[in-house]
C-alpha cells in the first residue's frame, strides 16, 4: 500500500462505526452461568464456592472478580456485558467496600496543600515519557537509597491485582484499583480525602490538567479497562464527565492518557485478542486507535485508526467468520513532541490477516489532525492472538511472533543537545530512531530473549546518557514446580528471565547489565522476571520483579543499592486486609523523598497481592 493511501485511509474526524464482531444477541446471565460457570459451582469442591457461596457475594463483588480476580483466567473469553449479567444474576449480597472513617484525613491536611516539586502526572513526570525524576522532585540521593524503609501501606478490599501506577500532584497522591475504585490520598501519610468508584478496572495513571485561574481547580482524566473516559475534579473527587470514545465491545484502555495543549491523547487497544480463545467468536475486527480530545467537554477533535476498517475474509474449519484487518493496538502512553508538532505511538500485533505494515510499529502522527507523518514497522507479519495457546481454529496460520511493542516511545536529548526516539520491544530489541529526518533508524541493540511474554514489556528509563531496559524473558516450566499457579493458570520457572542492562544512547552499546536473580526459594507465582516499567533518578534506576522484590540499582555500574520484598502480608492505614505479590505493570514512582510501589500481579501465574507501599528514608528529617 502507498503512503499516500495509508495517511488517507486511517484518520476520521468523528468517531466511525466499527463493525461488529458479534453475530448473535448476548446471553442472559443464567445463561452465562450454564455455558462457564455451572460445570465448577454446581459441584461440590472444598476450593469452588457453590452457587449458594456465590448467592450470598454482591454483583460488584462478581464482576471484579471476573474483570481482574481470581476468575480472569476463566473469564477471558466473555463479553463484558455478559460478565454483568451472570454477575447480577448470582450476586444477591451487599457491596461493603466503603472506607472506615479512622481511615480519611484529618481537616488540618488540606487536599493538594503541599509543595509541587515532586510532581508526577501520568505515565512519567515530563512530556519525555522517559521515567526520570530530578533531584529536586527525587527529593531522594543515592547516598540515601540503602536507607528506604516502609512509612506505610494501604489496601485495595477484595482485589488480587495491584497494578495501578500513582500520579501525584502538590503532595497528594491520586490511584485506582483493579476493583474500578479511585482514591486520593496523602502522599506522607495515606489518610484518605475522597474516594470515587469507576465502572471497570483503573490501571491508568491519572493525568492532571489545570483548570481555572491560575490552574487553582486541576482535574484528572484517566480511562478504566473496559472503555469509558472519566474527567473527575481533582479537589472533590465529583465526576465532570465520563464518555466512550471506541464502540467496540473488547475495547481495553491500559495506556494513560496524554495532554498537551487542552487537548487529551487517548491510546485504544482491545480485549479481543482473549475473545478469540472462543472458537465461536468472530475474529477479528478491533484496530487500534488514537483519539484527540477536548478535555472542557470531552469533544472530539480527531480520531486516527492503526489499520483499515476490517471485512469478511472467510471462515475457520468450524464455519466461524473470520475477518481483517484487525489489531495494532496502542498499549502504551503517546508521547508529545511539541517542537516538530508530532505525536509518537507505538503498536502491537495484528489478530488477524490480513498483516498491515503499522502493527509492531512506532508512529508519528500529526498533532493537530492526527495525520500519519511516518511510521517505521519492525517486525512485518506478526499476526496473532491468544488462541494459538490452545490451538483453536482462530489462530492465523503462520501465526507469531507476538511481538508487540507495550511500552512508550521516550523522546530524549542527548549530551550534545540532539533528540533520539527510543522504543523497547516484546523480541528484546531497543531501538532507536532519528525524529529530525522522519523516524530514520539509528541504531538497535538487543538486550532480551524476548517472546510472547518477553523482552521489554511496559517501560524503560533515560537519563539522557544512558538508556536503561528491564526485560521479562519469563519462563514456563512444563512440568510446575511443585503446586498450582496461585492464580493466573501458569507456573513460572524459578530461575529463567529478567536482567537490567544500560545501553550508550549515542551508540546503543552495551554498557552494563545486573543480572537477575533467581527465586530462593522456588515456589508457586515466582519468577525472575522483570517485566515492569523501571524509574530513573540521578545516580539509581529502581526496578521491580515477578518475585516480588523491588530493588535499586546504581545506574554507573549496575550494583545493588537495596532491595526489599513485598511479598508478605501488611497492617494497612485503611485497615483493609493486604498482602503483596508480584511486581508488573506500572512501575515505582518517585516524588519528595518518597518510593511508591504497588504490589501484586497474578494474571500470568505471578503470586497475587493488593498492596500500595510507601517507602521513605529512615531518621530522615521530617
Amino acid at each position: 500500500m502507498k503512503k499516500a493511501t495509508v495517511v488517507g485511509l486511517f484518520v476520521a474526524l468523528s468517531i466511525g462505526t466499527q463493525l461488529s464482531a458479534q453475530t448473535s444477541a448476548p446471553l442472559s446471565g443464567a445463561q452465562v452461568y450454564a455455558k462457564y460457570c455451572a460445570g465448577c459451582h454446581d459441584q461440590t469442591g472444598a476450593r469452588i464456592p457453590t452457587r449458594d457461596a456465590l448467592s450470598k457475594m454482591s454483583p460488584a463483588r462478581i464482576l471484579r472478580t471476573l474483570d481482574f480476580g481470581l476468575m480472569m483466567s476463566i473469564a477471558y473469553p466473555i463479553r463484558r456485558d455478559e460478565r454483568q449479567a451472570v454477575a447480577e444474576f448470582l450476586g444477591k449480597g451487599p457491596d461493603e467496600m466503603a472506607a472506615p472513617p479512622s481511615a480519611f484525613c484529618k481537616t488540618e491536611r488540606p487536599i493538594m496543600s503541599g509543595s509541587a516539586r515532586g510532581d508526577w502526572s501520568s505515565w512519567s513526570p515530563a512530556p519525555s515519557n522517559a521515567r526520570f525524576q530530578t533531584p529536586e522532585g527525587a527529593g531522594l540521593t543515592t547516598a540515601q537509597i540503602g536507607r528506604l524503609e516502609l512509612k506505610w501501606a494501604f489496601g485495595f478490599p477484595g482485589d488480587v491485582t495491584a497494578f495501578a501506577a500513582p500520579t501525584i500532584f502538590r503532595g497528594t497522591m491520586f490511584v485506582g484499583s483493579a476493583g474500578g475504585s479511585v482514591q486520593a490520598l496523602d502522599s506522607k501519610t495515606g489518610c484518605l480525602y475522597w474516594t470515587y468508584q469507576a465502572t471497570g478496572p483503573v490501571r491508568t495513571a491519572m493525568t492532571v490538567v489545570p483548570q481555572g485561574a491560575n490552574g487553582a481547580n486541576p482535574a484528572l482524566i484517566f480511562s478504566d479497562q473496559n472503555g469509558s473516559v472519566y474527567l473527575l475534579d481533582a479537589r472533590t473527587g465529583k465526576l465532570q464527565w465520563k464518555k466512550r470514545f471506541e464502540e467496540h465491545e473488547a475495547t481495553r484502555l491500559t495506556g494513560s492518557i496524554t495532554v498537551h495543549d487542552g487537548v487529551a491523547f487517548i491510546p485504544a487497544a482491545s480485549w479481543e485478542e482473549t475473545r478469540s480463545i472462543d472458537p465461536a467468536y468472530p475474529c477479528c475486527t478491533f484496530r487500534g486507535s488514537i483519539t484527540a480530545v477536548r478535555v472542557r467537554d470531552g469533544s472530539v477533535g480527531w480520531k486516527a485508526y492503526m489499520v483499515n476498517e476490517p471485512k469478511k475474509t472467510g471462515t475457520t474449519s468450524l464455519k466461524t467468520e473470520t475477518f481483517g484487518p484487525s489489531g495494532a493496538g496502542v498499549w502504551s502512553t503517546p508521547t508529545v513532541d511539541a517542537a516538530r508538532g508530532l505525536l509518537y505511538v507505538t503498536t502491537g500485533d495484528n489478530y488477524s490477516y490480513p498483516a498491515t505494515i503499522t502493527s509492531d510499529a512506532v508512529m508519528a502522527l500529526d498533532l493537530k489532525t492526527g495525520h500519519i507523518v511516518w511510521s517505521k514497522q519492525v517486525t512485518p507479519n506478526d499476526v496473532y492472538n491468544s488462541s494459538c495457546g490452545s490451538h483453536s481454529p482462530n489462530c492465523p496460520t503462520d501465526n507469531g511472533p507476538d511481538y508487540d511493542f507495550g511500552s512508550s516511545a521516550m523522546l530524549v536529548r542527548t549530551r550534545d543537545g540532539r533528540d533520539i526516539l527510543v522504543a523497547g520491544q516484546k523480541s528484546g530489541v531497543v531501538y532507536a530512531f532519528d525524529p529530525a529526518n522522519k523516524g530514520q533508524l539509528l541504531w538497535q541493540t538487543r538486550v532480551g530473549k524476548g517472546g510472547t511474554n518477553g523482552g521489554v514489556q511496559w517501560g524503560m528509563a533515560s537519563d539522557g546518557q544512558k538508556i536503561y531496559a528491564a526485560v521479562s524473558d519469563v519462563g514456563r516450566p512444563a512440568g510446575g514446580i511443585g503446586g498450582p499457579a496461585p492464580v493466573g493458570n501458569s507456573n513460572l520457572d524459578p530461575n529463567q528471565g529478567g536482567g537490567l542492562t544500560a545501553l550508550d544512547i549515542a551508540t546503543g552499546k552495551q554498557i552494563w547489565t545486573a543480572p537477575s536473580t533467581p527465586c530462593s526459594p522456588p515456589r508457586p507465582g515466582c519468577s525472575p522476571a522483570q517485566p515492569g516499567a523501571i524509574t530513573l533518578l540521578p545516580g539509581a534506576v529502581f526496578s521491580g520483579s515477578m518475585d516480588g522484590h523491588i530493588r535499586a540499582f546504581s545506574t554507573e555500574d549496575g550494583h545493588l543499592l537495596w532491595d526489599f520484598d513485598t511479598e508478605r502480608s501488611y497492617a494497612t492505614v485503611n485497615g483493609v486486609p493486604a498482602n503483596g505479590g508480584s511486581l508488573d505493570g506500572a512501575g515505582p514512582v518517585i516524588s519528595g523523598g518518597m518510593v511508591y510501589v504497588n504490589s501484586g500481579y497474578p494474571r500470568f501465574g505471578g503470586a497475587p497481592g493488593n498492596v500500595l507501599l510507601a517507602f521513605g528514608v529512615r531518621n530522615a528529617a521530617q
